[in-house]
């Protein structure tokens, strides 16, 4: 028979956030699977446990290539339990190919709950939970950044993300650039940890606060754009002009952008047309 995967949650602060559970779970691993083995040692030493299991590394440099070695352990009948610095496996974290080759070999997966930054940040936001998404960390390259943050401007749904300390400043200014200087957001940082804080705010507001430096790890939750939204003859005749300026067809700019926000194709026809000969 083959073996058992494990996604174990691990504290994303304060370490009497883990379970009972995954102390046991710890201790019975045939392998545990550690993005950090410093931190790994740490966290067993604060909840007085000591294992018993082989303990390898496996982080964003060798999760390609040490997958294989995992999932043989598996096939073999052996427990295989992945932990990662904070939070969950797999989001925005190792986990998600060995999960997906075990699942193909028909191997037994299952997870230990834990606290999740995502729904910690969500839920202190003070923002619609009921549908969000979750992107992530932003590219670190000005120009890809844009692009991504300009595919999330007509969102709906509150939106979370992850951001270095470093680069919150040149991300929430990208956003305000792309949603809207006034667009709400909150940004948690160091949360469940002795300095935790969540800042609220428009966009703008954020930008300069963040300037004077932030320091921890940072979620950053923004709502999603206003459905109802009644756009004007320049918002649509604005929008058609980017995306010509991006190279796409004015005719086909003008069908994208009525489809984008449900307007008739005439109104933003009338709307370009307008802009470029305001006489008429």
């Amino acid at each position: 028979m083959s073996g058992r995967l494990v996604l174990a949650g691990t504290p994303i602060g304060d370490v009497s956030d883990a379970s009972a559970r995954l102390g046991r779970v710890l201790v019975g691993a045939d392998v545990v699977a550690a993005e950090d083995t410093r931190r790994l040692r740490r966290l067993t030493s604060e909840l007085g446990i000591q294992l018993s299991g082989r303990v390898v590394s496996y982080f964003e440099g060798n999760e390609r290539e040490r997958t294989p070695e995992l999932l043989q352990a598996l096939l073999d009948g052996q427990t295989v339990v992945v932990v990662t610095d904070a939070g969950m496996p797999s989001v925005s974290d190792p986990g998600y190919r060995l999960v997906a080759a075990a699942i193909e070999a028909d191997v037994h997966v299952t997870a230990v709950p834990g606290p999740s930054a995502v729904l910690t940040a969500l839920a202190l936001s003070g923002l619609p939970v009921d549908r969000f998404t979750f992107e992530g960390f932003l590219p670190r390259k000005p120009g890809e950044r844009a692009r991504r943050l300009g595919e999330l401007k007509d969102e709906p749904r509150t939106m979370v993300f992850f951001e270095a300390p470093h680069r919150l400043t040149q991300s929430l200014e990208a956003m305000a650039e792309a949603f809207g200087a006034d667009r709400r957001t909150a940004v948690c940082r160091e949360l469940t940890k002795t300095y935790e804080e969540v800042k609220r705010g428009p966009l703008d507001e954020l930008v300069t606060w963040s300037k004077d430096g932030v320091r921890g790890e940072i979620t950053v939750v923004v709502a999603g754009a206003d459905p109802h939204k009644v756009m004007t003859p320049e918002d649509l005749a604005r929008e058609v002009a980017k995306d010509e300026e991006a190279g796409t067809p004015r005719k086909q700019a003008i069908s994208d952008v009525a489809k984008r926000f449900n307007v008739p194709k005439r109104t933003v026809y009338d709307a370009v047309l307008a802009a470029r000969d305001p006489g008429k």
